[in-house]
């Protein structure tokens, strides 16, 4: 949990002073032990909740009227229904152990915080008051000093602001690795850097140079291209500026260190087809690890470029599908198109879309009815194929 958007934001500093039990869980604001009354007529103690709008981890003015109740569903002292709040929303699950029975709304221009949550405590506590005029929601408890955030160096608002954070916490445990930080692999840590994933490890012993710049995320500075840092730790030091968990792990990898990826529950292979990179995928498969490879395949043709961005997606399921389809293709021989090295950044961008979806799909965020174990998207065509079991 984090106690920092309270220190920062004096509309919940006010809050806590009043008396009231407020916790923040990522971005989520909780109020317990509000008083209400039930249709029996007795008083019962629930929390509210809401949604947090946040700069710089401190507070702004609330976007939306809506907030959430964990009880029972507030009566009036008559013990009838209060409707004047009631949404018709189900229940909900925020992640973080934050579960939602109702959805309320009183729609008015808060001013903060404590002018949204004062406003509901007011509305629910004042019928339970009406039964019991002791009970309160001021009940001034003994504050501990809290856990800071550690993965995110600041809260990740936009799971709270479309809810998503149950299905957060489907990746919140998982061990990563990335072999290969060129293009698309750099663009799957991009992404998977804004999730939960507890560890990301970078395994490149390559240095970030000036062609990289034009095929990576973000924008390099000529100091970053004049440091002449390996990729794993030009990248290590970028997204940790973001999260914690990215450990940089500056060598290659091949049938003598591949071991090294022993324990990880994914595995992203975006490195060039070569020797090595069937040598790691012999050891995957005997770890038993799950892992997906990316490739392209693009040449220039009458003036223009035309190929494929293809996906491969490896599991203990499918291992004897997918390996076909993997590129081992070292450059020896005939030229074919996984030699051309071709490679332009939106398709790597793409590559590592379609990648992190798939991996998502095996997590269990996104639904999947395909399970497909390749992927391959035709530049030319603009058509996605896909092959499942």
């Amino acid at each position: 949990m984090s106690r920092r958007p309270i220190a920062r934001s004096p509309d919940l500093q006010r809050l806590r002073q009043d008396g009231y039990d407020l916790e923040c869980k990522g971005a989520y604001l909780l109020i317990k032990d509000i008083p209400y009354a039930n249709a029996q007529r007795q008083i019962k103690r629930g929390i509210l909740i809401s949604g947090l709008e946040l700069a710089d981890d401190a507070t702004k003015k609330p976007e939306t009227h809506v907030t959430y109740w964990t009880g029972e569903h507030p009566c009036l002292s008559t013990g009838a229904k209060m409707t004047s709040i009631e949404n018709g929303s189900p229940a909900q699950s925020f992640g973080d152990g934050i579960q939602a029975d109702f959805t309320f709304s009183a729609k008015a221009d808060y001013r903060d915080y404590h002018h949204k949550m004062t406003t509901y405590i007011e509305r629910i506590s004042g019928e339970a008051r009406m039964i019991d005029p002791s009970v309160t929601a001021m009940t001034h408890p003994v504050h501990l000093a809290g856990e800071e955030e550690t993965l995110f160096n600041y809260i990740d608002t936009a799971s709270a602001r479309v809810n998503v954070g149950a299905l957060n916490e489907k990746l919140a445990r998982l061990r990563v690795a990335i072999v290969g930080l060129g293009g698309t692999g750099a663009y799957v840590l991009d992404f998977l850097a804004k999730t939960r994933i507890a560890e990301i490890h970078l395994f490149d012993g390559d240095v970030f140079e000036q062609h990289n710049a034009f095929r990576a995320p973000g924008a390099a500075s000529i100091g970053d291209l004049r440091a002449h840092s390996t990729k794993v730790q030009y990248w290590a030091r970028v997204y940790g500026e973001m999260r914690a968990g990215i450990v940089a792990h500056p060598r290659f990898l091949d049938s003598s260190n591949a071991s090294e990826l022993q324990g990880f529950d994914y595995v992203f292979l975006c490195m060039d087809s070569s020797q090595a990179k069937r040598e790691i995928v012999a050891a995957l498969e005997q770890m038993g690890t799950p892992f997906i490879e990316t490739g392209m395949g693009v040449l220039r043709n009458d003036d223009q470029l035309r190929g494929l961005v293809r996906v491969v997606t490896s599991t203990p399921q499918t291992r004897n599908q997918a390996r076909p389809h993997i590129s081992f293709a070292d450059g020896n021989g005939a030229e074919n198109e996984y030699s051309t090295n071709i490679q332009i950044v939106e398709l790597n961008a793409l590559a590592a879309s379609i990648a992190v979806i798939r991996f998502k799909k095996l997590v269990g965020f996104y639904a999947d009815s395909c399970h497909d174990y390749r992927c391959g998207y035709s530049i030319s065509a603009n058509e996605i194929v896909a092959e499942g079991v």
